[in-house]
């Protein structure tokens, strides 16, 4: 049920245990964030400390799935799952009826809105198929020139230094040698940094465009709340899968 007060409320669910980034996603939240929306904020409580593989996402879903259950008995009206992997969202999506966005979707289709062709620039290289798989889901193969990565582990993207020179270095290849028109950040950890990297493009004469995951995702989930919509329940059909334990409960 979305809520019935004057703001809308959305829910920003931080997919791992860990809170050392909820300050600094907070800040990059309410960077974009209108005067008629609110945000609350809510940590997974069972799960890794940092999502680099498929198997964090999958121990991080189950916590992920209950924050978004609660977040729409409660009132909430959208719900974005902060990180670029998306972990949990596909799932979500049919457990709930109000909209659910994750990092990638929203940073590569605000991409694809303001260029051609655009390379994803993520933390380390086993996070590159993982992505590759997104990509192909989305249909945007044609569009990405590359995924290359800083190979900065999530746990040391608080080197803001470190993390913008590599950023720079990474982008400045892809502009150069890959065809790339834009850049996507490729992690929702890599805060606070946007407007440096492109400010380092800008200086080195290639005026680009990089898009912050987190602020695309939560401009895109404010438009969508606005227009009243969410998930089609013709590609995300509502599921009345039930979890057993016992076989005999699978022949009633």
């Amino acid at each position: 049920m979305a809520s019935t007060s004057t703001n809308k409320k959305i829910l920003v669910i931080i997919p791992i245990v860990g809170t050392q980034f909820n300050e600094g996603i907070k800040s990059e939240v309410e960077h974009v964030l209108a005067p008629d929306f609110t945000a609350d904020y809510a940590n997974t409580t069972k799960g890794t400390c940092f999502i680099e593989s498929r198997y964090a996402e999958f121990l991080n879903t189950e916590s992920i799935i209950s924050l978004s259950q609660e977040a729409e008995k409660n009132g909430y009206d959208g719900i974005f799952v902060d990180c670029f992997g998306s972990p949990g969202v596909s799932i979500v999506r049919e457990l709930v009826d109000i909209p659910v966005l994750g990092g990638f979707d929203s940073g590569v289709l605000m991409a694809s809105s303001i260029s051609q062709k655009f390379s994803i620039i993520t933390v380390v290289p086993n996070v590159i198929p993982l992505i590759e798989d997104e990509i192909r889901d989305i249909g945007l193969s044609d569009n990405i020139a590359s995924v290359r990565d800083v190979e900065m582990p999530v746990k040391d993207l608080g080197d803001k230094t470190k993390l913008i020179a590599h950023l720079f270095k990474q982008s400045k290849i892809a502009i150069e040698e890959d065809g790339a028109e834009a850049i996507v950040l490729g992690c929702t950890g890599m805060i606070d940094v946007v407007d440096a990297v492109a400010a380092e493009l800008k200086k080195a004469g290639l005026n680009a465009p990089v898009v912050d995951p987190s602020y695309a995702a939560i401009s895109m989930l404010q438009s969508l709340i606005r227009c009243g919509l969410s998930q089609s329940r013709l590609t995300y059909y509502k599921s009345n899968a039930k979890l057993v334990t016992d076989p005999s409960q699978c022949l009633t």
